[in-house]
């Protein structure tokens, strides 16, 4: 057992920076010790103590208490003072608390176990009444700054948090203007590019895309028809069937979008002729993930499973997953939302016209994950009032 013997002595000069009210835990087997030591850090202005000379009570005491300093004896029985050191540096609030060893022992080997395990000080009984209150300051001053710092982190942290959402905020409202700009002329909303998005982000979850993916996925796919910025409204409001020459004007919005989306790269008509060229190019031609997957989306959406679709006829697996996604989305919505030419379909009639597209114009993977989705389908129609 560790014992110590109080002789009263001139108290050291106060060091003001610190603070004297800090919660000072302190836990030694014998209740002369700590009351020595009470008595030397009163002389010294401290006066917020908590003890104890059980230690199997001490980190009953610490959680009750908050302590910003420990005072702790090693040779202890029940539990000595390195097993609750080991203890309190386990425990996340308690990592950065000084402990500040006081010992008879002089044991190197057990001086270098407590620095291991986190000690910050280490002072040999008996005491020195001076020693102990500078020691205690030096430590609290430390700990005083380390706390400033966290502080000062913790604050800058949240700033940036703060900042990151407020950029987010904005991109989010960047990427539904340019998605509303192509849709502005027949939907003045901008619903249709928001449900589309929202129903290929069901289908992406559906099929087990990672949160992330799925948040880029819903990004990218608002943006599919960002194209019909270039279709004269002649054509873009044509009712009834579109002759050749209309029909191939609105097939180039693909293209359109594709080259809004990659401004350092235009596509010739040659390239865009071969269907391997198209993905691996945009791929190369923009460092945006959200930019590369849009205008992937956008030249690919109106690709077809049997390979009938345009811009470049491709087909199955050749078409990437994310446009085939979308395609299943967009002719969803079309069938869907009324329009100036025509009236909303029930849901009935725009899951057989689906259906008929299987194999066909539709990835049968990615129509029956949507069909299985169908519940959240419909809350999406209902939030943005075009259930059918």
């Amino acid at each position: 057992m560790d014992r110590s013997t109080y002789s009263p002595t001139q108290p050291p000069v106060r060091d003001h920076s610190v603070d004297h009210a800090a919660c000072v835990t302190i836990i030694d087997d014998e209740p002369i010790n700590i009351e020595v030591v009470k008595a030397y850090l009163s002389e010294a202005g401290f006066s917020n103590f908590r003890s104890t000379s059980d230690s199997r009570n001490a980190l009953d005491l610490m959680e009750e208490n908050q302590p910003d300093i420990v005072l702790l004896d090693i040779n202890m029985p029940h539990r000595s003072g390195l097993e609750i050191l080991e203890l309190m540096r386990q425990n996340e609030r308690y990592q950065r608390v000084p402990v500040l060893i006081l010992t008879a022992a002089d044991d190197p080997e057990v001086k270098l176990q407590a620095l291991r395990l986190g000690a910050s000080d280490f002072l040999s009984k008996p005491v020195d009444p001076s020693e102990l209150a500078l020691r205690m300051e030096n430590v609290l001053a430390v700990k005083a700054y380390q706390d400033h710092l966290a502080r000062h982190s913790e604050m800058l942290e949240e700033m940036v948090k703060e900042r990151t959402r407020e950029l987010e905020i904005s991109r989010q409202e960047a990427i539904h203007c340019l998605a509303r700009a192509g849709e502005y002329r027949d939907d003045d909303t901008g619903q249709h590019v928001t449900r589309v998005g929202r129903y290929t982000r069901i289908i992406a979850d559906e099929l087990g895309f990672d949160r992330q993916q799925i948040d880029l996925i819903e990004q990218a796919a608002k943006l599919h028809d960002v194209g019909k910025i270039g279709i004269p409204d002649a054509i873009l409001h044509k009712t009834g069937n579109l002759d050749a020459t209309a029909y191939a004007a609105i097939k180039q919005h693909c293209g359109i979008g594709s080259e809004i989306m990659n401004p350092t790269h235009s596509q010739t008509d040659a390239d865009a002729s071969h269907p391997a060229n198209g993905e691996a190019e945009t791929l190369e031609s923009t460092r945006s993930p959200l930019l590369q997957l849009a205008s992937i989306i956008a030249s690919s959406h109106h690709e077809k499973w049997d390979g009938t679709g345009y811009p470049k006829g491709l087909s199955g697996e050749e078409i990437p997953i994310e446009g085939r996604m979308v395609a299943v989305a967009d002719v969803f919505d079309a069938l869907s939302s009324p329009r100036p030419y025509k009236k909303a379909f029930s849901m009935d009639q725009c899951l057989e016209i689906l259906e008929e597209g299987r194999g066909k114009h539709f990835d049968p993977r990615i129509l029956d994950a949507f069909l299985r989705r169908k519940h959240d389908v419909i809350a999406v129609q209902r939030e943005s009032g075009e259930q059918t």
